[in-house]
């Protein structure tokens, strides 16, 4: 397997029809990423022309994982926009279609993720996902820590209420521990 990162800056038709069978798949297995299925290819292009647009304004980052050449994941990032919050970003829509899960391929995604955020001067990612999903898991396991949850913070088809789990990574840790040793 030859797996490839790299920034999406805007997106071709076809890069967008791999981007909608990735979000259509992860919703499909059940995934909490704000929609609801079966995902209507309407909903679906709408999404991703919106997130074109804020590709070109810079206000969102795409980095797409390829394999062999063929588009299979992706994960966005969002920086904060804010004067007093320009050191930070929210990580978004960490998708991997199902055929390509459990491969390292979100991992390596979220490190490139990390190098870019860093570049742009970002010290502290956020998130969020659904408590008790598969996912939470993942993120503790790449160095996200758990600051909370919120109850009743999305819905299913059928009205259930479910809470979700925000996260956080302070990037370049090492490197503030030993500045406010030295400083000490």
């Amino acid at each position: 397997m030859r797996l490839t990162i790299e920034p999406l800056a805007q997106l071709t038709m076809e890069q967008q029809q791999a981007l909608a069978w990735q979000l259509q798949a992860c919703v499909a297995q059940g995934a909490s990423l704000g929609f609801y299925q079966p995902l209507s290819d309407a909903d679906v292009t709408d999404y991703w022309s919106q997130v074109n647009i804020e590709l070109a304004e810079k206000k969102r980052l795409l980095l797409g994982a390829y394999v062999n050449q063929l588009l299979v994941a992706s994960v966005q990032l969002v920086p904060c926009q804010k004067q007093n919050g320009r050191h930070r970003g929210e990580v978004e829509k960490l998708l991997v279609h199902p055929d390509y899960q459990r491969q390292g391929i979100a991992q390596t995604l979220m490190q490139g993720l990390e190098i870019y955020a860093s570049q742009l001067g970002i010290k502290l990612l956020v998130l969020d996902t659904q408590s008790g999903d598969k996912s939470e898991q993942f993120y503790q396991a790449v160095g996200f820590s758990k600051s909370g949850e919120i109850p009743h913070f999305v819905s299913d088809q059928q009205g259930a209420l479910y809470a979700t789990s925000y996260y956080y990574k302070l990037l370049g840790q090492s490197t503030l521990a030993s500045n406010s040793s030295s400083l000490s």
